[in-house]
């Protein structure tokens, strides 16, 4: 089976350098038309320039693709939402969105200034928000949508010095879970990557020969996945270096404690049974654990 994205508009942050560059020009070459959108900062998000983002939409027209730049800042509403008019006056719809366009602004906690948690939260929690927001109904009244938020191991299992991306990149994955049970009758498809790649917001924290290593070509095959036709949904797929792994948040089936034993001494007692694995499942929603708690005290009542 051949991935295409023919007919397809796509709109891709961050698409001026690094990994939104890379996934932009490979969805191009599939025969999507691309958004490529990059207000061309540094990796801190100082600064602007626009030369980016239109050397990326040369080499497409250049391949014989339909692409268009636009220099929104994701953070900024109006912003994004003149990108999306952009692109609906041109083509009509948008049928894909990748979340990608970031920054770092890296210290340990102790270290950090409250404004800089607020900015990376801003640029890839409400970036990420923002973007979803302008496209929703579109994909809502088409009836088919694809998005792709991007996460982060930092976020997932923590990395010392991100408290700020950390927080950023598992928030993401929240607004994922909830956009997918309230997209999934519009087929509205949501998906997260979390990628390990040679970017410029790696180049510093690595050996020449590991950053090689990590090609941007093999996040964005499985980048591409996510927001394919045939995608799955509320999926996070982490991928590096030419490995690709998934990633789920899992519960234990857990114990009950009836009402004269719910005290912190038996919640320790009862901890191996709490975390064994055996029987652990991925919910599909947050009622699904109320569900389970509350069939496990009825149960316990008829018992009695």
């Amino acid at each position: 089976m051949t991935i295409n994205y023919e007919g397809r508009v796509a709109i891709v942050t961050g698409a001026g350098n690094g990994l939104g560059r890379c996934h932009a020009l490979e969805l191009a070459k599939r025969g999507a038309k691309v958004v490529v959108n990059d207000l061309g900062g540094a990796r801190d998000g100082s600064g602007g320039s626009s030369e980016a983002a239109l050397e990326v939409v040369a080499l497409i027209e250049a391949g014989g693709g339909e692409a268009i730049a636009h220099g929104a800042n994701v953070a900024k509403y109006d912003e994004v939402e003149d990108m999306v008019k952009q692109a609906m006056d041109k083509w009509g719809r948008v049928d894909i969105l990748m979340n990608n366009a970031g920054i770092l602004r890296d210290k340990s906690f102790s270290k950090m200034e409250l404004a800089d948690f607020q900015l990376v939260m801003d640029v890839h929690l409400m970036g990420s928000v923002n973007c979803c927001k302008a496209v929703w109904e579109i994909m809502k009244e088409q009836k088919y949508g694809r998005i792709m938020m991007t996460t982060s191991s930092s976020g997932l299992y923590g990395n010392f010095g991100q408290s700020n991306y950390g927080a950023a990149k598992m928030a993401v994955i929240g607004l994922m879970n909830t956009l997918v049970l309230e997209g999934q009758k519009y087929d509205i498809r949501v998906n997260a990557l979390a990628p390990t790649a040679g970017t410029r917001m790696t180049e510093d924290i690595m050996p020449p020969e590991v950053f090689n290593m990590l090609t941007l070509e093999a996040v964005t095959a499985g980048a591409l996945t996510l927001v394919a036709e045939e995608a799955p949904t509320k999926f996070i797929l982490c991928a590096g270096a030419g490995g690709y792994a998934c990633s789920q948040i899992r519960e234990t089936e857990g114990v009950f404690l009836n009402a004269d034993e719910q005290s912190p001494e038996a919640v320790v007692e009862k901890w191996d049974n709490i975390t064994d694995i055996a029987g652990q499942c991925e919910l599909e929603s947050g009622a699904k654990q109320s569900e389970k708690f509350l069939t496990k005290a009825m149960q316990a009542i008829a018992k009695a």
